[in-house]
């Protein structure tokens, strides 16, 4: 099914009348930030979050060193 420039005018005109040129704006504003809710919704997370654990400097010296202070702990 494809409008053309025809039918899209006819739909403009026809909510023209229903809503009235001062809501026009409004109406406008409330789709594009419902389109750009459902894309967002829609994307995967991947794309928005970096879900995966990062290595930090030091973190493994760190546990070792609790590990070998845990060990000695337990011979005395």
């Amino acid at each position: 099914m494809h409008l053309g420039f025809g039918e899209l005018l006819l739909i403009f005109l026809v909510i023209l009348l229903i809503f009235g040129s001062s809501k026009l704006p409004q109406l406008g504003d409330a789709l594009g930030r419902g389109i750009k809710n459902f894309k967002k919704a829609t994307t995967p997370e991947e794309e928005t979050l970096d879900a995966s654990p990062k290595k930090l400097e030091g973190t493994a010296s760190t546990t070792s060193a609790t590990a070998a202070d845990r060990t000695t702990a337990q011979k005395k």
